[in-house]
């Protein structure tokens, strides 16, 4: 039996869809479980024991028809038995259709009764997530095969080898970080400018965390973002950037994860390096931006290891009546209402007792 799991997009949706494959495998561990995404994320899925082949889809084939077409071909002749396509657009909806296989599963959409046998309804924000609704709706794609209760694992994991860990530690040895003091990843910058905490903010979140006894601060973030990473690292006190490590960062996505694999506990920035410090099963404080759903992100909240603030949790008459496309063209004004000193208290109960 040969299953193939599509989720394309960003790290943190392709980490999260790693649950079907856990799942899958832990039911039915002699099946072939093959997983689809795009190039980028490929890293999140190195050393998982539930995914026997990752099938990367590089950008270069997506544009162009005559490649893509191809590319559907050959996937068509691994004669796949399950196809479940958690990303669900057009690319993968023809992807889907043409594997021939005879179990198709994907979300319900006007049109999705063509392309799979099996269309399911997402949960409504009116409901309340169990796990979070990113980790909810992925676990309702394997209904339809009536997977035995012990076998669902709603938890994402981040395999780091030996040699990478063997690596990070001589790496910490060398920068004389003292691993008796807690090591807190600040997640600075987000994805996206529309998903990235003020600076000027969240240097006071730096501050808050430095205010604490004994704890070394490392900070994420890409080459590419060394500015903004200054900027932050340059408006904090001296005080403070005698507890930052800043050289210490993660210019890949396996480095970070082998990095953040040493590290006690992560705050900052809703994003893909909160989902893989939580698949590294590490205590996280997360900052949504005030146009991201909080009931789909905030996974496996529990008010202790898992702590996340959104400005509706503070002004919800700000969100009434207003719908998400307002919400993501004012976030920059909305953004300014979320200061620090909201959640202070909760950053210092964090870290108090993680």
């Amino acid at each position: 039996m040969r299953i193939l799991v599509i989720q394309q997009k960003r790290i943190g949706d392709v980490l999260t869809s790693t649950i079907i494959c856990n799942s899958l495998k832990k039911q039915y561990p002699k099946y072939t479980i093959d997983y689809m995404c795009y190039t980028n994320s490929v890293d999140v899925l190195i050393g998982n024991p539930n995914i026997d082949n990752v099938i990367p889809l590089p950008h270069k084939i997506r544009k162009n028809y005559f490649s893509l077409f191809k590319f559907i071909f050959e996937i068509r002749a691994k004669k796949y038995d399950i196809v479940i396509d958690v990303y669900n657009k057009l690319e993968t909806n023809l992807i889907t259709m043409f594997t021939g296989s005879k179990i198709k599963i994907a979300y319900h959409k006007w049109y999705t009764t063509v392309f799979y046998t099996h269309n399911l309804k997402r949960f409504e924000n009116t409901e309340t997530p169990k796990y979070g609704f990113a980790i909810d709706n992925r676990l309702l794609l394997l209904e339809p095969l009536k997977l035995d209760k012990n076998s669902i694992d709603p938890y994402p994991k981040l395999f780091v080898s030996p040699e990478e860990s063997e690596e990070t530690i001589l790496l910490f040895e060398k920068h004389k970080i003292n691993r008796d003091k807690k090591t807190i990843m600040i997640s600075l910058l987000g994805s996206e400018k529309n998903k990235t905490y003020p600076l000027e903010y969240m240097t006071k979140v730096v501050e808050y965390v430095a205010d604490h006894k004994d704890v070394t601060i490392l900070f994420n973030y890409f080459e590419n973002q060394i500015d903004d990473a200054k900027a932050i690292y340059n408006s904090c006190s001296q005080e403070t950037q005698a507890k930052i490590h800043f050289d210490i960062f993660g210019k890949d996505l396996r480095s970070y994860i082998s990095i953040m694999n040493q590290c006690d506990l992560i705050i900052g920035n809703d994003g893909g390096a909160i989902n893989m410090a939580k698949a590294l099963n590490k205590p996280a404080f997360t900052i949504f931006s005030p146009f991201v759903e909080k009931k789909i992100w905030a996974t496996f909240e529990d008010g202790l290891r898992n702590i996340s603030v959104h400005l509706n949790d503070f002004k919800p008459e700000l969100f009434t009546n207003i719908n998400h496309d307002e919400i993501k063209k004012n976030h920059t004004s909305l953004y300014q209402l979320l200061t620090p000193e909201l959640f202070k208290d909760k950053i210092d109960f964090f870290i108090n007792n993680n």
